[in-house]
């Protein structure tokens, strides 16, 4: 399983927090109490293992009266990533994750997407940006994927609603072409992948996507995301009602073999539409 490896590129706000917390006399327990994170928190980020979200240096630096420092910091890290700010600590926890399970209602996953269809995604998006500006968003989305098929991949679970199935991103040809790769993936057997049917009605986490991380020795945390932020949750109450949400997307979901046979059949009927155009 994968390990909790200890970014470089953070280790210098780790070391920084760390001296400033000494400095004022208190331990990682004491401070997690006024920036609202756990002790066992503040002792992964002083050692570069998780990266904390910014509003979490805003507290830090109040905490501390270090006059901005540490929001600087994360600010300056933040922008020299290709993510998006709310989402780049899931980036970084997702290559120690040892199980993730995930609820897409109406795009794909960036971790299955092809690249056509990350292209489309990100056009639409972005539908002024600069032909460099789309081509690194699509690199860093491919980049990700890597993960997969890595001798230390997690356990990768996966609940799409059939909504993901139909709508034509980029075109009945790259959709055929994005369902063939992800029927692959389950026949090769790199996740397994269940369809909750529009037949089915109402289903829990309607308002957006989720994504639930497990680590081996880091707690369990939850993401959700709609269209314009994503919010990393980590509190044990809230994720634990994530948790609970998903087990209810998957029991509304179709047998894995019955999900394939639906994704097979719709990346024909693409095949079959793009041979007519």
């Amino acid at each position: 399983m994968a390990k909790a490896r200890r970014d470089e590129a953070w280790a210098y706000f780790g070391e920084l927090l760390k001296e400033h917390r000494e400095t004022a006399g208190l331990s990682q327990s004491e401070l997690g109490d006024l920036v609202f994170v756990s002790g066992g928190y503040i002792g992964l980020f002083e050692q570069g293992i998780r990266k904390p979200q910014l509003d979490v240096a805003k507290r830090i630096d109040t905490a501390l009266q270090t006059g901005g420092i540490f929001e600087r910091t994360v600010r300056h890290l933040i922008n020299k990533s290709p993510y998006a700010s709310y989402f780049q600590a899931v980036a970084d926890l997702e290559v120690m994750a040892t199980r993730i399970c995930e609820f897409a209602p109406l795009v794909i996953p960036g971790l299955l997407q092809t690249r056509e269809y990350a292209r489309a995604v990100t056009v639409a998006a972005n539908p002024f940006a600069t032909e460099e500006y789309v081509e690194e968003k699509v690199a860093s989305r491919l980049h990700r994927s890597r993960i997969l098929k890595d001798p230390t991949r997690p356990e990768y679970w996966v609940v799409l609603h059939e909504n993901t199935l139909v709508t034509p991103v980029g075109g009945s040809a790259a959709m055929a072409e994005q369902l063939d790769h992800i029927a692959q993936l389950i026949r090769d057997r790199w996740l397994l992948l269940t369809v909750i049917p529009r037949a089915a009605g109402a289903h829990a986490s309607m308002d957006g996507s989720l994504r639930l991380m497990e680590f081996e020795d880091q707690p369990p945390t939850a993401y959700t995301e709609t269209s314009f932020t994503g919010t990393l949750l980590d509190d044990p109450a809230v994720v634990k009602r994530a948790q609970r949400a998903y087990d209810l997307l998957r029991v509304t979901a179709l047998s894995p073999a019955e999900s394939l046979n639906l994704i097979e059949a719709a990346a024909e009927d693409f095949r079959r539409c793009a041979r007519m155009t």
